[in-house]
């Protein structure tokens, strides 16, 4: 049986917020709203004549240009083009990858202790067990078939170093499981640098077991295109290709041109960490005056939030002053006494919520 959907049980929240006299002030879902940069809109047109269908395994030139951003900006090696897999943005991918990878009854899928919801929606569809990776691993005799990893962390801005991240690697290969690290906020490190599983500080230079997921939606602003990839082991690569071949899971042609051009430049991603840098100077002070303590956030789009109290009280008391955050309670029994606040509003609506937290 599926959870209810988080964010509709938030909307009565936002239906109170949004009766604020100077508006909504939505820090909430997360959801870019700065440009789209120009290069990519113009690789997106220029393709637009695309009577065909699409490869499934992707263009050459977006195979390559995904593989060499992560070998330019993020020191990965021995990565082979044929070893990335474009998906239909990163969230399908988490929701489908353990039916791709056959789990099902009988199997354990660990979870990180506080996650997005995605990976605990993926499980149950294929009728696995989730665990948490605060749980007793020990328990139960099914195996652990699948290991999800996700740093910088979507909700807590966690990032974990490289030798927690091999640590981690070295377990699950010890027992057969597949690795998989959600690293669509690699490129948001503030306090701490993030390092993909696949960089050889943490795989040793072997992608056997591993797999990296990553999304432009927030390092380009490209949510609405819905574009990103899954890389790694090239035999698991090839079978979520031949699976996903079957199921017509395929990037539209001029999407993949302008993934192409935005992983091919890097100019537009140091602007945009820019602007996020801005508004999280701005507000992270404002909460911790008026009491929040905010906990990891070294990392990604959000602040990770606590007055040690329940996670509806925070959210219904901003509310009040027009202001949408997520409950923790989102993101598991962990998360109860924490808001994630995002990052992702614009400069005049982080400065009214600044203005009316009393900055």
């Amino acid at each position: 049986m599926l959870p209810d959907f988080p964010w509709d049980l938030l909307a009565p929240h936002g239906r109170r917020a949004a009766e604020h006299p100077g508006g909504l002030v939505d820090l909430s879902i997360g959801t870019p709203v700065d440009p789209t940069p120009g290069v990519i809109r113009d690789a997106l047109a220029a393709a637009s004549d695309a009577p065909g269908y699409p490869r499934t395994a992707g263009t050459p030139a977006l195979r390559a240009a995904a593989a060499g951003w992560l070998r330019r900006v993020h020191g990965v090696t021995g990565l082979a083009d044929e070893a990335v897999l474009p998906t239909i943005g990163s969230k399908e991918l988490v929701a489908l990858l353990p039916m791709l990878l056959r789990i099902g009854p009988g199997d354990r899928v660990m979870l990180p202790a506080v996650s997005y919801p995605t990976y605990e929606v993926g499980v149950r569809l294929v009728g696995a067990q989730p665990i948490r990776a605060d749980s007793t691993l020990a328990a139960g005799p099914a195996p652990v078939r699948l290991v999800w990893l996700n740093s910088p962390a979507n909700p807590s801005g966690r990032v974990l170093p490289p030798d927690h991240l091999r640590k981690v690697v070295d377990w699950a290969r010890e027992r057969g499981a597949v690795v998989a690290s959600d690293e669509c906020y690699l490129d948001f490190g503030w306090e701490a640098e993030p390092v993909s599983v696949l960089h050889p500080s943490v795989s040793g230079g072997d992608h056997t077991g591993v797999l990296a997921v990553h999304s432009l939606s927030k390092r380009s602003n490209l949510a609405g295109y819905r574009a990103g990839f899954v890389a790694g082991d090239p035999r698991l690569v090839a079978g979520l290709l031949e699976a996903r071949k079957h199921a017509g899971l395929i990037l539209p042609e001029p999407v993949q041109a302008a993934a192409t051009a935005a992983y091919a430049d890097d100019a537009h991603v140091a602007e945009q960490r820019a602007r996020y840098a801005d508004r999280r100077a701005l507000l992270r002070p404002v909460l911790e005056k008026v009491g929040f303590t905010i906990e990891h956030s070294e990392a990604g789009l959000y602040l990770w939030a606590t007055r040690g109290r329940d996670s509806w009280q925070e959210v219904a008391e901003l509310a009040e002053l027009g202001i949408l955050v997520a409950p923790g309670a989102f993101y598991g029994p962990a998360g109860e006494r924490h808001v994630r606040i995002a990052l992702t509003a614009t400069d005049e609506r982080v400065a009214a919520a600044a203005e009316r937290l009393g900055a």
